[in-house]
């Protein structure tokens, strides 16, 4: 038996887990926020020192909490871009998130190569504002003394992993992380360069891919280091996915990920091709339209929140009483439709009633989130088994219209750390290569997450009648969106 720690520093938060390798079984947990404020009239900021991430981890780790620990795994928010100089200085403060400052610099790399399809091709993505590689073009746009600076390109975890080895010479990545970057490519496991000085202007050094299983190195005190990942892949490293798993996460805005044997180059380019944290890949198809969906339709109706939306809509029967919604209120890009606005389609008199408006808003955004289901499933990926994630998945009317809509089963996890569990796992697949009892291509089987089973059952066919329905309407308002 062994000890292992994963931590997971989110935009918000660190949080650290401490478990049993051989089990997975958590033994002690630590928590700290970030010490950040957000710019007025924002959430959370879009540049922070990432000296607040250092010391958000040496709060949430006092205590004595990594005691007999011996080895440490990194997960951390995915896309935040840390530009370092030459002496390994940072040049700014990382710039984080989505930065909506990044939009027009997205645009500009997507015409410079050439359009969509060709960032497809060349890295199985198109460039989004959140993207590392987008925020290099802002920065050489707007910030251009900085950008002649930089010298050094690390995200999140990769800074953080630098920080704990006591910065050395060599400076580390894994697959998942550079998958999110916008200048690796999934399918051929390189760096585009060409795309860095695209982007920047000129070259910079990039961090080393690493293998799943390896070890970015030792600490002075003998602390075996993980690769790390980020969040999405520890996540789904932690909830134990496998081929015929697929992930729907519920947030105000939506995204379907699923676990598959190859990189997938998507023309249309809404599939985001990522890799995995076990050496497999996470197809990511995203919608923009999930709980905010939902909050719309609350504030529509006077509703004080989501549990009194739910309980309206379970008065109603599935199909809404005929009413139908397409939920693309922020425009939609699954299916391409930036500049769209929502539909509500069979308005009829008996129908206009709260409960059934109610109800239409649940299956609207379901709906959309089938359809993105169904441009993995047009990719070849298989997907029997669904995880539904986010605290909407607890309400009654997603977990009731859910399983039918998508027509797989639906597993409702108990909420649990899943990044810091799974940075966690790969700390302890680590420590067993390096030390010989452990194969590295076969991860340490823990035990699988806790979690409530829902089946079809007998409403698959009432749901499937309502998910026909819904595709009737958009292909009506919007004809071919979702075609290839």
């Amino acid at each position: 038996m062994g000890i292992v720690a994963g931590l997971d520093s989110s935009p918000d938060f660190t949080r650290i887990v401490v478990c049993d390798t051989d089990t997975g079984a958590v033994l002690r947990q630590g928590y700290a926020p970030h010490p950040v404020e957000a710019p007025e009239g924002t959430s959370r900021p879009s540049d922070v020192d990432p000296q607040a991430w250092l010391l958000s981890l040496g709060e949430a780790a006092g205590g004595g909490l990594l005691e007999g620990v011996q080895a440490i795994g990194v997960s951390a928010q995915q896309n935040a871009l840390v530009p370092l100089d030459a002496q390994g200085n940072t040049v700014r403060p990382a710039l984080v998130g989505g930065d909506k400052r990044a939009q027009v610099a997205a645009a500009d790399l997507v015409d410079a190569l050439g359009g969509r399809e060709a960032w497809a091709q060349a890295v199985g993505c198109v460039p989004q504002a959140a993207q590392p590689v987008t925020k290099l073009r802002w920065l050489a746009k707007n910030e251009p003394e900085n950008a002649l600076r930089t010298a050094v390109l690390l995200q999140a975890h990769d800074w953080l992993v630098w920080q704990l080895l006591g910065r050395p010479v060599r400076r580390t990545t894994d697959r998942g992380g550079a998958s999110g970057t916008g200048y690796w490519s999934a399918a051929t496991g390189g760096y585009r360069p060409d795309l860095i000085e695209l982007a920047l202007g000129h070259q910079a050094v990039l961090p080393e891919v690493i293998g799943p299983s390896d070890a970015a190195g030792t600490t002075p005190e003998g602390l075996l280091i993980s690769a790390g990942s980020g969040e999405t892949m520890a996540a789904a490293f932690g909830l134990g996915l496998g081929l015929g798993d697929a992930v729907v996460s519920l947030g105000a805005s939506g995204s379907v990920m699923a676990v598959h044997p190859e990189a997938l180059a998507d023309q249309s380019g809404m599939i985001t091709s990522l890799a995995d944290a076990t050496g497999m890949h996470l197809p990511v198809v995203t919608t923009l339209n999930a709980v905010r969906t939902l909050r719309g339709t609350c504030e529509l109706l006077g509703l004080p929140d989501l549990e009194t939306l739910s309980e309206l809509a379970m008065k109603s029967t599935p199909g809404a009483h005929g009413l139908v919604l397409l939920p693309y209120l922020e425009g939609e890009r699954t299916p391409h439709l930036p500049h769209t606005a929502g539909t509500l389609a069979g308005l009829r008199r008996e129908s206009m009633r709260p409960e059934h408006l109610a109800r239409a808003a649940f299956e609207g955004m379901l709906c959309g989130l089938a359809d993105a289901l169904d441009v993995l499933r047009g990719r070849g990926v298989e997907v029997r088994r669904i995880f539904l994630l986010g605290p909407a998945a607890e309400l009654p009317a997603v977990q009731a219209a859910a399983p039918a809509l998508f027509g797989a089963q639906v597993v409702v996890p108990q909420p649990a750390d899943y990044a810091a569990i799974g940075a966690a796992r790969q700390a302890a697949w680590a420590l067993g290569v390096s030390r010989g009892t452990l194969d590295p291509r076969t991860p340490p089987a823990w035990q699988g997450a806790a979690a409530q089973v829902l089946e079809p059952g007998d409403e698959l066919a009432v749901g499937q009648a309502v998910r026909q329905q819904f595709v009737s309407v958009r292909e009506q308002t919007h004809p071919g969106a979702l075609r290839p």
